[in-house]
């Protein structure tokens, strides 16, 4: 009778034992696989690398009603993980506007042929669909003054577009706004758009 006792106890202890290991095993995994999945997505979802290193990098989005929400930001060598907002943007292209209207006027032309091309993401990260790096190639010369190269624009400006197809699939704010940059009958219309965007953004 004691030795059965004693082997029951014996099962009991060593069952609690193996229980209480199992669950410690499936809580380690499980947090270790939050934590690679957590990197994975920082690695794995850089959508490009520029020229000087710059890393575009995309995040899942927080809008319900928009399955294929996205967040784009970026990161310079050296520096902090930043959000582009479309004022950047446009203070930028008036950067280089000054510089070299003519050419800054058939930049904007080309980032509204790459707009009329562009449709809604059905996936996460979201791909780039219009971008090729020889579309750089007629605008070096914009990369003298500003602080970003027109490689970084065009990649960015296609990624916030993509984002607004996806989230606005009607929404012609981000086209409207470049529509009208550096026409003087458009200018106060393009301010009315530039503070209609910027305040959709934050």
């Amino acid at each position: 009778m004691k030795s059965f006792i004693s082997t029951s106890s014996f099962m009991k202890f060593w069952s609690k034992r193996i229980l209480a290991l199992i669950v410690a095993l499936y809580y380690y995994l499980k947090s270790s696989y939050q934590i690679w999945r957590v990197k994975h997505l920082q690695v794995d979802d850089c959508i490009y690398t520029t020229e000087k290193g710059i890393r575009i990098n995309v995040y899942p989005g927080k809008k319900k009603e928009s399955p294929h929400d996205f967040k784009v930001k970026f990161q310079e060598p050296g520096k902090k993980e930043r959000t582009p907002a479309h004022v950047h943007i446009i203070v930028e292209m008036y950067v280089k506007h000054a510089h070299n209207p003519n050419l800054t006027l058939k930049l904007k032309e080309h980032i509204l042929q790459m707009m009329q091309q562009i449709r809604p993401a059905n996936s996460f990260p979201p791909h780039l669909q219009f971008f090729k790096p020889q579309h750089v190639d007629p605008f070096r010369e914009l990369d003298r003054v500003g602080e970003f190269t027109v490689e970084f624009l065009l990649v960015v400006i296609e990624l916030l577009a993509i984002q607004e197809k996806t989230n606005y699939p009607q929404g012609l704010l981000t086209e409207s706004l470049y529509r009208d940059f550096g026409t003087r009958i458009g200018s106060r219309s393009s301010r009315k758009q530039f503070l209609r965007v910027r305040s959709s953004a934050s």
